[in-house]
């Protein structure tokens, strides 16, 4: 059954023409009743239907006006529309006219009536004309008129919260203008206290330029017109700070440089490390010449421990320069160097940037430190940062992002440390002189601890040759037992362990008082007793003619010996007869390699057991070293017959067989080529059942036709060998020129092999040489 309302029409107007030439008209009806259809026709173009009212007859009114429910209902919804009107009175003033309608018009036509004068969906209003009951249409409207008046009191309540906030924040304004006035009435009005004046007067003697200048001005008129409660009033005064605190002209006042000085302070601060420190005092000469030089970066490269950031602070001392060390390792995030945009919460200039206000002098020292630990992902790449901050002709106009004006980094003196070069990337390490720092011999430690770290320690934990003495043969045992390493750094731990045991006999023996010969004990039962019974007893403070303190023997110092040294470092790490004791069987050789710790001495182990003719690798091996094993084995193979592996060149070696090539250290990655020829003899000792030499180490690769390559880092190999007690180290014979950079003591004391081809590597491992029944011709 369809329901509707019968409607007269009361006006009809012409609407606005479209373009489209359609025009509309605007009817304004008034209803008269609700109605349901009975019957639906058509006549013509229109509809005609036969209907019946749905209202109540004014006899059904009387009667239903007279039910408490329906009472109860219309108290209730004029309550609330009473409520309602008086809310809106205080915002229209034409309300006052609805309010006299609660009085006159019937509750049933009142309800219609107070629905249709605010907004409700459409759903809502078909729901309020299809109420024939007037209980439910009373109670429909009395629940829309409550929601509206709610969300009214909602919308006013907000508006009162966000106009006591502005008013607080006016009211504050105001106060502060009526002290400044009240200041300038009582003649209180010092600029020093004015933060934003004190702030101008800053940035005025800072001594930017023009242009940077002109827009600090730009940014103090911005901060001016802010109020200090603005979310953007303090990021805006902490970057006018910042301008202000950078030394944009100051600088460290160079004395005159005094190379005879210079090169007494660096032999005084580090031992040894001679091509290094006359490339230092090349560059200190060229600087003396011509002050305004742009001299190259330095790079120290080296293993730690051996003295690279101390010869950075080195320079800085000789130069009268300001030194700051910046330390890039793990550093993965290119803001650190160029800094952060000042459009994100929390930014902040560079590490350069905020390294420079710190010493408040453009021309420092500044230590790049670990520069090959720098990582790169998705937040950028700090390396390539560093391209534009090391070339002298960009950092004239380095742009720190947080800035964002032009900085001149051109004053600055850079100097770069690394352990390796391989991470360094090509561009970067272009634009660096590479300085290489090898490991200290054990004359070198010795000396350096001696005269260094011993006093060191001992200031450090409050010592003095009065109280603990090392003797030189207890710090050579140390060195030889205890430490193997590039620097040094182990040995001063082992040091200070040493000192730490003696600061402990040292303070006990400080809490115990022992009487000297001169004191006798006091033994006086007589007044025990007298104070025991509670009697009193008179004494008299008798002078003494000379110093109690003189009476306390003086503690003889501790000397270090070995008994000392076990129970303090416990028993030694290292002996000579490791190498002896590796190489004890067949198929093990020994091999030198290069670690960014420095170099290491590295056994490689192989064994045979029955298979398929397989190889098989383990030690966590890259795939270089891989390749390197399997060429190993193809040429051993191929040259079984020659070597008297076996009678004739048609059998096969790893007929049944398997075999297993170990590099000891598993935890440790290994890779590169320079383990070639260790392979070989490893095998050949294996297939042949002969041990090599435990006084021999290698290093070298190898070509598939039996000729040894050249190698890097034969220095730190060979001066690896030497701490290990190594006699012999073979090495290829394209490597003699790296020989100059060995110190001479360690030479004297090693018989350098070199070698063009594997056949003479094999001839030299083995003790009886191994004669092979036709030699090579390629």
């Amino acid at each position: 059954m369809f329901r509707g309302v019968a409607a007269r029409a009361l006006h009809l107007s012409r609407g606005v023409e479209k373009p489209s030439g359609r025009v509309t008209y605007i009817v304004v009806l008034e209803g008269l009743c609700r109605f349901s259809v009975q019957e639906l026709s058509t006549r013509g173009s229109y509809h005609v239907a036969r209907v019946s009212r749905l209202d109540m007859t004014k006899t059904e009114l009387e009667q239903a006006e007279q039910d408490p429910d329906l009472i109860a209902l219309s108290r209730q919804f004029k309550a609330t529309a009473m409520e309602l009107i008086s809310v809106l009175e205080q915002k229209q003033k034409t309300v006052s006219r609805t309010k006299v309608l609660l009085d006159t018009v019937p509750v049933y036509r009142l309800a219609d009536i107070f629905v249709a004068s605010f907004e409700i969906s459409f759903e809502e209003q078909l729901s309020m004309l299809d109420s024939v009951d007037l209980k439910v249409r009373l109670s429909k409207a009395t629940e829309l008129v409550d929601r509206h008046l709610q969300s009214i009191l909602v919308a006013e309540k907000i508006t009162q919260k966000v106009e006591g906030q502005l008013s607080k924040s006016q009211k504050e304004f105001l106060l502060r203008q009526q002290m400044r006035a009240i200041k300038e009435e009582l003649g209180d009005n010092d600029d020093d206290e004015d933060d934003v004046v004190a702030l101008e007067r800053k940035m005025q003697n800072a001594g930017m330029p023009a242009n940077i200048w002109k827009h600090a001005q730009r940014e103090l008129r911005r901060l001016r017109k802010m109020q200090p409660q603005q979310p953007g009033y303090s990021s805006s005064r902490a970057y006018l700070e910042l301008l202000a605190d950078l030394p944009w002209q100051k600088v460290s006042e160079e004395r005159e440089l005094d190379l005879r000085a210079a090169k007494e302070s660096l032999d005084w601060d580090h031992y040894g490390l001679t091509k290094v420190k006359q490339r230092i005092i090349e560059y200190l000469a060229v600087r003396k010449l011509k002050p305004d030089a742009r001299g190259p970066v330095l790079c120290f490269v080296g293993p730690p421990g051996v003295g690279k950031t101390s010869l950075a602070s080195s320079i800085a001392k000789a130069l009268n320069r300001k030194f700051i060390r910046i330390s890039l390792g793990g550093v993965k995030d290119e803001a650190d160097i160029r800094g952060h945009r000042r459009t994100y919460i929390g930014s902040m200039p560079g590490r350069l940037i905020d390294g420079l206000k710190r010493v408040s002098v453009s021309n420092p020292v500044m230590l790049l430190d670990e520069i090959d630990k720098t990582g790169s992902d998705v937040r950028g790449d700090p390396a390539s940062a560093l391209l534009e901050v090391l070339d002298p002709e960009q950092n004239k106009t380095f742009n720190d992002h947080y800035l964002n004006v032009p900085f001149d980094l051109s004053k600055v003196i850079f100097v770069a440390t690394a352990n390796r070069m391989q991470p360094i990337p090509p561009p970067l390490l272009d634009r660096m002189e590479v300085i290489e720092l090898p490991g200290y011999t054990p004359e070198e430690k010795l000396k350096i601890a001696m005269k260094h770290l011993i006093p060191r320690v001992l200031e450090q934990h409050g010592l003095s040759s009065a109280y603990l003495q090392i003797p030189e043969a207890m710090v050579k045992l140390i060195i030889e037992r205890y430490t193997r390493e590039a620097g040094v750094r182990n040995l001063e731990r082992n040091l200070a362990a040493l000192a730490r045991a003696a600061a402990v006999k040292v303070a006990e023996q400080a809490n115990t008082l022992r009487l000297g010969k001169e004191i006798q004990p006091i033994t006086t039962t007589l007044l025990d007793s007298r104070l025991a019974d509670g009697g009193e007893v008179e004494m008299e403070v008798i002078p003494m003619g000379h110093d109690i303190s003189n009476t306390y023997e003086n503690p003889s110092p501790m000397i270090v010996d070995e008994a000392m040294l076990e129970k303090v470092l416990g028993p030694p790490r290292f002996d000579d007869r490791e190498a002896a004791d590796r190489v004890a069987s067949p198929g093990v050789s020994v091999g030198l390699v290069w670690t960014s710790f420095g170099g290491e001495v590295q056994f490689v182990e192989a064994t045979a057991m029955v298979g398929k003719g397989d190889l098989h690798l383990t030690g966590q091996l890259g795939d270089v070293i891989k390749e390197s094993a399997q060429l190993a084995l193809t040429w051993v193979r191929a040259r079984a017959a020659d070597l008297n592996l076996s009678p004739t060149s048609d059998i096969n070696l790893l007929e049944s067989r398997d075999i297993h090539i170990h590099f000891p250290a598993g935890a440790v990655p290994k890779d590169g080529p320079s383990a070639g020829v260790t392979l070989v003899t490893s095998l050949v000792s294996l297939f042949s059942n002969r041990k090599v030499r435990a006084d021999t180490a290698m290093t070298g690769e190898m070509t598939l036709r039996g000729l040894v390559l050249p190698v890097g880092g034969v220095k730190d190999k060979v001066l690896a060998a030497h701490r290990y007690g190594i006699k012999r180290v073979i090495l290829p014979e394209r490597n003699l020129k790296d020989l100059t950079e060995v110190p001479s003591p360690i030479l004297s004391g090693m018989e350098i092999l070199l070698v063009k081809r594997i056949e003479e590597v094999l001839d030299h491992a083995f003790e009886d040489g191994c004669p092979l029944r036709l030699r090579s011709k390629l």
